[in-house]
């Protein structure tokens, strides 16, 4: 092995961005919610599970409650 590539004698650190890593997760969503999403991607030129994902992170910045009202 060539001396470039043995790392036993390096000091490996942790991954500085590991928090921000995202989670694969199988989730249930409605279809009038995926096009919604899907719609907005066309508008914006932004992957449809990235704004999905941006919205979530908004709410959960914004420590977003949510509200239910059964009828």
């Amino acid at each position: 092995m060539l001396d470039e590539y043995d790392i036993k004698n390096l000091n490996p650190r942790k991954n500085p961005y590991a928090k921000k890593l995202k989670k694969q997760i199988t989730i249930n969503i409605d279809n009038r919610v995926i096009e919604y999403f899907k719609e907005q991607a066309q508008e914006t030129g932004i992957p449809y599970q990235t704004l999905i994902n941006l919205y979530l992170a908004d709410c959960a910045d914004q420590n977003k409650k949510l509200t239910l009202s059964w009828t």
